[in-house]
């Protein structure tokens, strides 16, 4: 995959993963989109960006999502690359009796999987008419081995790594090929509550992005992400000891 020349959408750009992977595709000539629910947090962000637009448009809604969508086919009809990568976590919790669960997991699987399959789907007829063009959706490393302390985010990111596995195969006759950045744990204000400032940071994540996209590797997995990866494959029980050893 090209990475320079494109014009680039990137869902959750104005801090953390989002930001880094923003200033990178940026300094490698691409034209930037950033979105995000905060519009000042956002102007703050493209400031500090080359060739860089900002829109305010949160993904778990359907309104704005639709917003969304026309206003990048009116402006951006060159849009050749969509980067999922917002994201919602709860606060830590567990699913233990009489812990409420319900609304936590709703929220995190409208925002990490449904969100992103609704913004993947009303985009594809725009990207479908580039010579070349690619989905990137961000997942994580619980997706092979689930956190006890963040059910559902885990849960929604191992439906999102599902789709994304899905959507590949589907679009593999298409000009569109599916990617997927599965991060481990990164030092970011979004994992504070998780201990995230014992994570790497986010610019590795962004650079090891650049590095998967460029020699089309489809699955990235980025840092301690590869070796779950290996310990998942060997046995599924023993990854999910590891990953909550410390828990």
């Amino acid at each position: 995959m090209n990475i320079s020349n494109n014009t680039i959408l990137i869902t959750g750009g104005s801090a953390g993963i989002g930001f880094e992977i923003a200033q990178q595709l940026s300094a490698q000539g691409n034209q930037v989109i950033i979105t995000g629910r905060n519009a000042e947090r956002l102007q703050t962000a493209v400031a500090k960006l080359k060739n860089a637009t900002a829109i305010v448009s949160d993904i778990s809604s359907a309104d704005d999502v639709s917003k969304l969508v026309t206003e990048l086919n009116e402006k951006f009809p060159q849009l050749n690359i969509v980067i999922n990568n917002a994201g919602y976590a709860a606060s830590p919790y567990q699913l233990l009796p009489g812990v409420a669960t319900f609304e936590q997991a709703a929220a995190e699987i409208q925002t990490n999987y449904l969100a992103v399959l609704r913004l993947n789907e009303w985009l594809l007829p725009l990207l479908n008419k580039q010579p070349q063009a690619a989905i990137v959706n961000v997942s994580s490393i619980v997706a092979f081995a689930p956190s006890i302390n963040i059910p559902g985010y885990s849960i929604s990111k191992a439906a999102l790594h599902a789709y994304s596995r899905v959507l590949r195969i589907t679009l593999k006759n298409t000009p569109v090929r599916v990617f997927e950045l599965m991060p481990p744990l990164v030092n970011t204000e979004f994992s504070k509550e998780i201990g995230g400032e014992k994570g790497i940071p986010a610019s590795q994540v962004a650079a090891e992005l650049l590095e998967g996209l460029k020699n089309d590797v489809y699955e990235i997995h980025v840092g301690n992400t590869a070796g779950m990866y290996q310990l998942y494959l060997s046995s599924p029980e023993n990854a999910l000891q590891a990953l909550n050893s410390n828990e």
